[in-house]
């Protein structure tokens, strides 16, 4: 059984979701400037295309991915805030979700220990992508000519 204070930190956990968005929108609007800087300067190397448009696909979905941690991590505060017993939060929670359709009416009920798994996955899944990001940045930024005739 699953205590108030791991819904409080599993929420906590979630809301560090927040800092990781703002970093990756980051390396998202640098993509969306080198692959609109070319044109400006009307010079287009393929390869900063491609990085260009790595950071945009990249970010578009980490920012998909930010979207539900943000969501779970306000779930698992309300239910950790909530005065009623867990078992009738669950229940409300389960069918809330249900109304909505963004659970199927087979998942209610589960362990919280698989909410929890599931949500600390989306965050685990949100830094695997926004780490892709930082690499192709700082491979770009290594690989670069201008750095290697500085040298």
């Amino acid at each position: 059984m699953i205590t108030d204070m791991e819904l409080h930190t599993v929420a906590s956990l979630l809301r560090r979701g927040h800092s990781l968005d703002q970093f990756s929108t980051g390396l998202t609007l640098l993509g969306a400037l080198l692959g609109l800087g070319q044109w400006w300067v009307g010079v287009i190397d393929p390869w900063l295309l491609l990085l260009s448009a790595a950071l945009l696909v990249l970010g578009m979905l980490e920012k998909y991915w930010a979207l539900r941690v943000a969501f779970d991590a306000d779930l698992f505060q309300r239910m950790a805030d909530s005065s009623q017993s867990l078992a009738e939060r669950t229940y409300t929670l389960d069918q809330a979700l249900i109304s909505l359709g963004l659970q199927p009416a087979a998942r209610a009920g589960r362990l919280w220990t698989e909410r929890r798994h599931g949500a600390l996955l989306l965050l685990r899944r949100q830094s695997r992508l926004l780490a892709v990001q930082v690499v192709l940045v700082l491979g770009f930024i290594l690989a670069s000519p201008w750095l290697a005739s500085s040298i």
